[in-house]
């Protein structure tokens, strides 16, 4: 793969919630927007979490009420991000070596700008790759 970076296959702009979003709200924005997570800001756009399908999972082991539950409760708080000028090639590795599905990026100044997600790098990879005929 050629040396590509981050911000030429993020999505954007991004869904995001506040940590005190209720999560019935929160699930109702993945079905609605048919993604698998939204990312957690405060009123300046800085990135205090990630919520994730697999969370909506761990609620539902842990018989958490949806009803009085609310996205702080259950989002991953230590989001590992990237930049929209980090290579994809490094970025793709730290994905398949930590098991992630979505990495926010994020700007210094702007907060959170779009989303690197597998599906992402996938559609890329389709268009990208030669194809080779048998």
């Amino acid at each position: 793969m050629t040396d590509i970076f981050v911000g030429r296959l993020m999505s954007s702009p991004v869904e995001s919630v506040s940590p005190e979003t209720p999560v019935q709200e929160a699930a109702a924005r993945l079905l609605d927007r048919e993604i698998s997570s939204l990312v957690v800001t405060d009123a300046d756009n800085a990135l205090v979490g990630i919520l994730t399908t697999t969370d909506f999972v761990r609620m539902t082991a842990d018989r958490a009420d949806a009803a009085e539950t609310t996205v702080a409760d259950y989002m991953t708080e230590n989001v590992v991000t990237v930049t929209a000028n980090d290579a994809v090639t490094e970025v793709a590795e730290t994905m398949v070596d930590r098991g992630f599905h979505h990495l926010p990026v994020v700007d210094e100044d702007s907060g959170v700008i779009g989303m690197l997600t597998t599906t992402d790098m996938t559609a890329y990879l389709s268009y990208s790759e030669p194809r080779q005929i048998a």
